[in-house]
């Protein structure tokens, strides 16, 4: 299911429209839409919990946007912004669909959702919840998409992962250091530091993914999953298959608002 609700989630990253109402806010800059549309809902936080909750990103990155993006805009104003731009992505992905079914079924797997050590899905929970259907799936997909994510970095750090070390692993695996190295803002000496650690462990030889590694990719995906699992416990199997059936042509279309490659592991568009 991940790889239907990430891609109408991650229209509030990238698209034009996203961008567009980030910089309405005083919000210029990708990254500083990035890091307050996502952090926002934490209220106005300093770079320590966003370091923390978002992982992967290289301390000194976050530390050019935090705090200062709260100077720029508000985290409520950052709210509004970052709702404004996905309805606005997803009209233009989704002209005339009826999406109502497929966002009340996302809300009550949303609400199912249990949120004890997720604090970026917790924190997206307690917002108001949109009142027209657009918005409502929307943030059902940003609730459930950040109720995953903050289940994989659990398992990152179970498998003994840092920050740096996630992402040279997976660019060993399913993506590449062009793609990761750059937009998550690590220098050359800490990645190639965190792939030395790596090697020393036996997950990557000559630079290579080990069998070791493939295997602890293999673990934490599994566990990533199960932790993920209660909404659609929860939701049960006849209404996910109806919701998963409802959610391809949608996520489809919002997909081919998205650039590839990504660093967020989403696959070309369709």
């Amino acid at each position: 299911m991940w790889t239907l609700i990430e891609p109408l989630h991650a229209v509030t990253y990238f698209t034009p429209q996203a961008r567009a109402a980030f910089e309405a806010a005083g919000l210029r800059g990708f990254w500083r839409g990035y890091f307050a549309g996502r952090a926002a809902p934490l209220g106005a936080v300093g770079a320590g919990p966003v370091e923390a909750t978002f992982f992967g990103f290289a301390p000194a990155m976050v530390r050019r946007a935090l705090p200062d993006v709260w100077n720029r805009a508000t985290p409520a104003a950052a709210l509004i912004a970052r709702l404004d731009g996905a309805r606005a992505s997803l009209s233009e992905a989704l002209p005339g669909a009826d999406v109502s079914e497929a966002a009340a079924l996302l809300r009550r797997a949303a609400g199912a959702a249990q949120f004890p050590g997720r604090p970026l899905a917790a924190a997206n929970a307690d917002l108001p919840w949109p009142e027209d259907p657009l918005g409502t799936l929307w943030h059902a997909a940003t609730v459930l998409r950040e109720h995953r994510g903050d289940g994989h970095v659990a398992a990152l750090l179970v498998a003994g992962l840092d920050g740096a070390e996630s992402l040279v692993w997976r660019s060993s695996l399913d993506s590449a250091r062009e793609v990761l190295q750059p937009a998550r803002g690590w220098t050359d000496e800490q990645w190639d530091a965190a792939a030395a650690r790596l090697a020393a462990r036996g997950w990557l030889a000559s630079g290579a993914a080990t069998d070791v590694s493939r295997a602890a990719l293999d673990q934490v995906e599994r566990q990533t999953d199960a932790l993920a699992a209660g909404p659609w416990t929860a939701l049960g199997p006849a209404d996910t298959a109806t919701l998963e059936k409802l959610l391809t042509p949608l996520s489809e279309a919002a997909l081919r608002l998205l650039p590839h490659p990504n660093p967020i592991g989403l696959p070309r568009r369709p």
